[in-house]
């Protein structure tokens, strides 16, 4: 799962028993050798699915950690580029990527719960951070970004399909969720990761709550499972072009 340049298993153990900021700070120099960044392909997929959408103007990365993300929306955004995130050290990994490519991005240090932005963007993304927010802090998350998309604006993330009780994916993510919540009950600061927590109903309930419309779009690149059901879809969410600020 990890590739020799990742992190070695007490590196892990240290940010397991950090707080989430902190344990990321620790992580971020080697975090795009671990499974826990988002797959090139998934990516690639979102990029490709947004361009048949777009084009967008304005975009930003939300939980922008070493600023994958980033890559999308200066694919798709005509405008500018920001990435948003509450680690210090993701985003100057993040930082460096970005010079080293040439990709101009306005990094941002902020809480996605408490996002210091006017309505500024037509697109937010996201990628891989949902696990971090517990079920009842949807509700202030989707709120704030509403809050920064311009009126018709769109938010849009990938969702994998759950894994079935069959598999040996599902019984692996439940016991990571098990092993997280007692943690998180013996030892502070809490660590909040949580597989299995942000789950597809519940969150476009959350978000037509927030006063967005929500559309479910299959990626075609990752295949159907055998109910012929999408193995993965993109949530896409978009803010009324009729509401007020």
């Amino acid at each position: 799962m990890f590739s020799p340049e990742g992190p070695t298993l007490r590196e892990l153990a240290v940010q397991a028993l950090s707080s989430v900021q902190h344990g990321y700070d620790l992580l971020a120099p080697k975090f795009d050798h671990t499974p826990f960044r988002t797959p090139d392909a998934v990516l690639t997929a979102v990029a490709s699915a947004l361009e048949r959408t777009g084009p967008y103007a304005d975009g930003l990365d939300l939980c922008c950690g070493t600023g994958a993300g980033t890559d999308v929306l200066a694919r798709v955004c005509r405008g500018s580029v920001t990435g948003v995130d509450f680690s210090a050290g993701m985003l100057d990994v993040a930082r460096r990527h970005a010079e080293a490519a040439g990709t101009r991005v306005a990094w941002v240090r902020a809480d996605a719960r408490a996002l210091p932005f006017r309505p500024a963007f037509d697109l937010v993304v996201s990628f891989g951070a949902f696990g971090h927010f517990l079920p009842r802090e949807l509700p202030g998350l989707f709120d704030q970004v509403h809050s920064v998309l311009r009126p018709g604006g769109t938010f849009a993330f990938p969702v994998l399909a759950p894994p079935r009780p069959s598999s040996p994916a599902f019984w692996m993510l439940l016991g990571f969720d098990a092993v997280m919540r007692v943690r998180n009950a013996l030892w502070r600061p809490p660590f909040v990761m949580y597989y299995r927590a942000f789950r597809l109903g519940d969150v476009r309930r959350e978000l037509e709550r927030a006063g967005f419309r929500v559309d479910l779009h299959a990626l075609p690149e990752f295949g159907t499972r055998g109910d012929g059901s999408p193995r993965v879809r993109m949530v896409v969410a978009r803010r009324s072009r009729y509401n007020a600020p």
